[in-house]
């Protein structure tokens, strides 16, 4: 009997995910465009972006670790035994590619930065002593923040009338080989402010100095002459008043040594919970652990505050305080100080420290305490809930010196019904006899953020994430005779209906609020820039949005057939008041498969295009790759979708099929129509991190990137309630199609990812050993009940659904997991859950299991991993893992799934009817996923 009749009478079906709710636009001072290339690979859904030097470490390995590669016999390495390896050649050039500048456009649009980069940084940088305090980590020599990554060098380009970019002018001055960060522009655009430091013995780096530019001349000096105040980093930095004066966060000078740890500790550590209170947390990392550390944290993060002018002139203001922001008013009148204080907490990081919120004058007069809330350990760990007292405390941008919050009318527990839920009050920053604080809006959702136009119109946000239930407000702030009313109420999932989010102009005082636009008639407009979500995939848009009538028209559009291009910024913000759509100014970004992001000025009525940029290709060795987006159904009938990437030159009738990689994370839904709708572009260009799952596409892999895995929840029903199955389900649909179009082997076929991918992956190992065989976990958390107060969106408790805390932890089912699973960790992961104890714990079951499995853990890496010394050796073991248990792996798997059919199917059927009548070489030429089905097809 054929293989092709078998698969005939064996029926086969199959099936697979993504989201992303509106939100308000951000509302910057000034325009900041990372390199779409520059960015991790979606699918990895890695948090951090290597933007740190490179250093030379590693390469007195290079010779040996490319003279062995992964041809030789390494099954005697054993962890302890050797030191970093390098990947292949061809995956180490593609990492080794220097990234591309940042860009930064100045206020008037008239000039670009290009804030220079280097790649990865040497293991040295993130060797270097960090403190631990409060979920803060602390460079103590330095005062500011650990493992930051920084700029070497600043190009300041003129953008010409016609849209080219004139010759770069570098900014100079500053000391050879300075790490240069926090660079902004002041209100005027003459003068640049960045942070300085530099390497010194000892691999530390100095303190960090305050430096400005002049733009036009591009030299460089010090802020401060006195050459003993330096910036405190550890929360905000430094800002612009005005023109010529920053208010910067130093270090006190009279803040002397670091407090000494006691040999001997003064009493035992307490915790007490005699008034039993509720009181519950996520796993938080790096808290405070004793008075000691309060006193360390207090040391490092205290600020003294200083007025600074670019004529030399300085002056201290306020008392020193571990000061968390500093925001001028609109226009530079005042100043909104937020601190945190003791009494500090054990169990929850310092973002739910008490918090005081006071308002200043920009020369350093107290005016008065706007609020100072409690210590917080007590927010409900329900999704929507939140902080009690004043929060999101802004200044109206359209307004001079107007202060805007929102409080809680529930008490901040999102379990509790009540109506409004929310309220939004503002206020001047100085009262006149006494008057109370004004209701702008009343909420029965969360609030979610406001976007301000004038004194007639702004748009306000709520959501509800637990129906996902989104809402979009119209209101006339300052006009009490018309009525708030719903412009938008949808599913934040629906991704097919986002009308698109308000585009923003620069006011005079340097704020960002919508613009409106002048179409020559009575009526009100302003532009809708949306993603375009469709069931062929994403086209960009810019609407001309009527806000009174909700009529549109469609001014720009991206093309569909073979770009992917999006609007980024508005460049005709020079002017107050409405601006004329016949000089209308956009910037956009264009690219597609092949070709690498570039930007793009879009310029009114004729919508003449013009090049500014022209950036390499970052990795032309893959610039022929393929790439489909690709759809297919799951058994339950939800469709979806996934990227298929194949290597370059490839040839399906010449080179047969390949071995694959899956890579992907799971999400939440609360449909099936959601959880079905297409996500992405086709057109998009394929940026590869340094630790993507593309990279393999350089050794000739197939790649199936983001294969989508809903897990829904419809109505009253939790999503994890069902996790596995649906997580199962998922990823057979994802093998199916990928076997079917004849491009992979359904034997060489191996699962990955990072974080909850992680998780995601040790679970297909250990509940569809049929899919794939071998899987590569990153930084996961496998063990749900080291979690036990909520985990990613699951906001019930261990002791509220203890079976599905179980049944969703690998941990419990390792010895069901019979394919070759690769853990690695970082040694210092600071994200929450997702401790190092979980790859420990999970190894040594695997191990008792006698599980093929190898655990990896990275020194001084937290949750993404940074070092070039530790990317090249992850991509190593991964490269090694995949050809030894997926490129060569071994015929055994197959003999095993073969009895597995033949044992299951008769315990299930009671006569094995799927392998009846096959013979032992019929079924052995059967790709171990289908007979998996075959003998599932009666159950």
């Amino acid at each position: 009997m054929s293989s092709l009749s078998i698969l005939h009478r064996a029926c086969l079906r199959v099936a697979l995910f993504p989201v992303a709710p509106l939100r308000p636009p951000r509302l910057p001072r000034s325009l900041r465009l990372p390199h779409r290339s520059t960015m991790s690979s979606a699918a990895s859904r890695l948090s951090h972006i290597a933007t740190a030097a490179s250093g030379a470490a590693g390469e007195s390995n290079e010779t040996a670790a490319a003279a062995s590669g992964l041809a030789q016999e390494d099954d005697d390495l054993s962890s302890g035994e050797m030191g970093y390896r390098l990947p292949p050649k061809e995956i180490q050039d593609i990492v080794d590619a220097p990234p591309l500048p940042v860009l930064s456009f100045s206020p008037s649009k008239d000039k670009i930065l290009f804030l220079k980069r280097r790649a990865l940084p040497p293991l040295s940088d993130l060797a270097k002593p960090e403190e631990k305090l409060a979920g803060v980590r602390i460079d103590g020599h330095s005062n500011t923040r650990s493992r930051m990554s920084f700029y070497t060098g600043i190009g300041i380009h003129k953008l010409m009338d016609n849209g080219t970019l004139g010759p770069e002018k570098e900014v100079h001055g500053y000391p050879e080989g300075a790490r240069i960060n926090f660079v902004t522009w002041s209100h005027d655009g003459r003068h640049l402010s960045f942070s300085v430091r530099v390497d010194e013995e000892d691999n530390k780096s100095s303190k960090l100095r305050v430096w400005v530019a002049d733009v036009e001349s591009g030299a460089a000096r010090p802020l401060f002459k006195s050459p003993e105040i330096y910036l405190n980093a550890i929360f905000d930095s430094f800002v612009w008043i005005n023109n010529s004066t920053l208010l910067v966060c130093t270090i006190p000078v009279s803040c002397g040594a670091p407090p000494q740890k006691p040999s001997v500790p003064s009493g035992p550590k307490i915790q007490s919970n005699e008034t039993k209170n509720v009181v519950q947390v996520r796993t938080f990392q790096d808290l405070l652990k004793d008075e000691y550390d309060a006193d360390l944290f207090d040391y490092y993060a205290t600020s003294q505050l200083m007025l600074a002018s670019l004529d030399g002139t300085v002056k201290p203001m306020g008392p020193p305080a571990v000061y968390t922001s500093i925001d001028p008013s609109p226009d530079d009148k005042y100043l909104m100080l937020s601190s945190i204080h003791r009494p500090y907490s054990y169990i929850v990081p310092c973002g739910r420290f008490p918090k005081k919120v006071e308002l200043w004058t920009s020369d350093g007069k107290f005016i008065r305490e706007l609020c100072d809330l409690p210590l917080a350990e007590d927010i409900p760990i329900a999704t929507s809930s939140v902080r009690k007292g004043k929060r999101s405390i802004f200044w109206r941008p359209d307004k001079p010196s107007t202060l805007y919050w929102v409080e809680t009318q529930d008490g901040g527990d999102a379990k509790v019904e009540v109506s409004p839920r929310d309220i939004v009050y503002m206020e001047n920053a100085e009262l006149v006899n006494g008057e109370q604080p004004e209701i702008l809006h009343k909420l029965d959702l969360r609030y979610g953020g406001i976007s301000w136009c004038d004194e007639s119109l702004a748009l306000v946000y709520e959501s509800w994430y637990k129906t996902r239930k989104t809402r979009t407000w119209v209101i006339s702030p300052d006009k009490k005779d018309v009525s708030p009313r719903i412009l938008f109420d949808r599913s934040s999932e629906d991704v097919y209906s986002d009308p698109g989010s308000p585009m923003l102009r620069r006011t005079a005082m340097g704020t960002y609020v919508i613009a409106k636009v002048n179409k020559q008639d009575e009526n009100t407009y302003i532009l809708l820039n949306g993603m375009g979500a469709t069931p062929e995939g994403n086209v960009p848009f810019l609407d001309l949005f009527d806000i009174n009538t909700g009529c549109k028209e469609r001014i720009w559009e991206s093309d569909k057939e073979k770009y992917f291009e999006t609007v980024v910024a508005l460049m005709s913000d020079k002017i107050d008041g409405e601006l004329p759509l016949d000089q209308l100014k956009i910037l956009t970004s264009k690219e597609s498969k092949t070709e690498n992001t570039q930007y793009y000025l879009q310029i009114w009525p004729e919508k003449k295009q013009v090049q500014i940029t022209n950036f390499p290709h970052p990795y032309p060795q893959l610039a022929s790759l393929y790439k489909e987006m690709i759809r297919y159904q799951r058994k339950d009938g939800v469709q979806l979708t996934a990227k298929l990437y194949l290597p370059p030159g490839y040839d399906a009738s010449k080179d047969g099929p390949l071995p694959c990689l899956v890579w992907s994370y799971p999400g939440e839904f609360k449909s099936k129509d959601a959880a079905g709708q297409v996500r992405g572009s086709p057109n998009e260009f394929s940026g590869i991190g340094a630790t993507s799952p593309l990279l393999w596409l350089a050794r000739g892999f197939a790649i199936l990137s983001g294969p989508t895995i809903p897990i829904i929840g419809e109505g009253d029903v939790e999503a994890n309630d069902s996790y596995v199955e649906q997580l199962v389900t998922s990823a057979e649909a994802a093998v199916e199609e990928v076997v079917r179009r004849g491009v992979v082997h359904p034997d060489k076929i191996a699962v990955g990812g990072h974080s909850y991918g992680a998780f995601m992956t040790a679970n297909l190992l250990a509940h569809a050993p049929h899919l794939f065989c071998c899987g590569i976990a990153r930084s996961g958390a496998y063990n749900r009940t080291l979690t036990p107060f909520g985990f990613q969106n699951e906001d019930r408790t261990l002791w509220e659904a203890t079976n599905t805390y179980v049944e969703m932890s690998p941990f419990m089912s390792a010895n069901k997991i019979k394919k070759p699973i690769l853990l690695i960790h970082g040694e210092q992961d600071n994200n929450s859950g997702t401790l190092t104890m979980q790859s420990d714990r999970f190894f040594n079951a695997l191990k008792g299991h006698g599980v093929q499995s190898r655990l990896v853990i990275l020194p001084f890496e937290s949750h993404g991993y940074s070092a070039r010394e530790s990317i090249m050796h992850v991509l190593w073991e991964s490269d090694r893992w995949l050809q030894k248990y997926c490129v060569n792996s071994t015929s055994k798997a197959d003999s095993d799934s073969v009895s597995d059919c033949k044992n299951e199917t008769l315990s299930a059927s009671g006569g094995g009817a799927a392998c009846e009548g096959l013979s032992s070489n019929e079924l052995s030429s059967i790709p171990r996923s289908l007979l998996w089905k075959m003998s599932h097809q009666l159950r």
